[in-house]
């Protein structure tokens, strides 16, 4: 079953010179891209920067509007992990209003603290880290909490926008497998944002390449790493080391 279905979108940005700030042309982010991601798997989206796959997760998300195309998903559930963990969570939060934020905005304070202690377990912190402030963790800590603040309101579809980018390495596959295990255990479907073709190995099923706002190549991972057929995609895969 298919629960996201994205259908010849189209998003450009205006390019703009001087003090008076001309338009003097349109820079096409996402240029035609259509793909269908299955329910249950972790679906890549990779590309060098500036190759339009943030912008085309926003589009998935609904922050960002097509210029034509469109997006279905078979889903109201949907959240999003951010790349950044020290600035996607607020400094003046305790962790437990951070990760139970929504669900009391939609349900009460009721059941809150113990459905954040059962996350808790699930990202692998301990409880007295409800009570505390983002300052007070590392890095792959905050992700963690992230994470749980994903997880939180049983999303069926979450957003990965480079969610692993700003940590060391070490702390990388940490984050990683923690992300593979809660997408086993859960069945929650992902869209997988990244620029290391390492790390989208080790984490999707399916993926798809982009290259100036166009999906150049896209199926079963171990096919395309196995048997690229764009050029873009064999340059990519030449410039890799498998670490994992």
């Amino acid at each position: 079953m298919i629960i996201a279905k994205c259908s010849g979108l189209k998003k450009s940005f205006p390019i703009k010179r001087g003090y008076l700030q001309e338009e003097i042309g349109r820079l096409k982010a996402v240029d035609g891209v259509s793909l269908e991601i299955e329910r249950g798997c972790v679906f890549g989206l990779v590309g060098e920067s500036g190759s339009g796959k943030t912008t085309l997760g926003k589009i998935i998300l609904g922050v960002l509007r097509p210029d034509s195309g469109e997006v279905r998903l078979n889903t109201d559930k949907v959240q999003v992990i951010f790349q950044d963990p020290y600035n996607s969570l607020d400094p003046k939060m305790k962790v437990f209003d951070i990760i139970a934020e929504g669900f009391i905005l939609k349900k009460g304070r009721d059941g809150a603290r113990k459905r954040a202690q059962t996350i808790l377990d699930l990202i692998r912190l301990p409880e007295s880290a409800l009570d505390k402030y983002p300052h007070q963790f590392s890095g792959g800590e905050r992700q963690r909490i992230a994470i749980g603040r994903a997880i939180f309101t049983q999303p069926e579809f979450i957003v990965c926008d480079e969610p692993v980018s700003s940590l060391d390495v070490t702390i990388q596959l940490q984050i990683l497998k923690l992300l593979k295990d809660i997408q086993k255990r859960l069945g929650i479907t992902y869209l997988f944002i990244s620029h290391d073709l390492r790390i989208v190995r080790f984490m999707c099923d399916r993926l798809a390449v982009m290259k100036d706002g166009k999906i150049v190549e896209q199926g079963a991972t171990d096919d395309i790493y196995s048997h690229p057929s764009h050029p873009y995609t064999k340059l990519l895969l030449s410039s890799i080391l498998d670490i994992y």
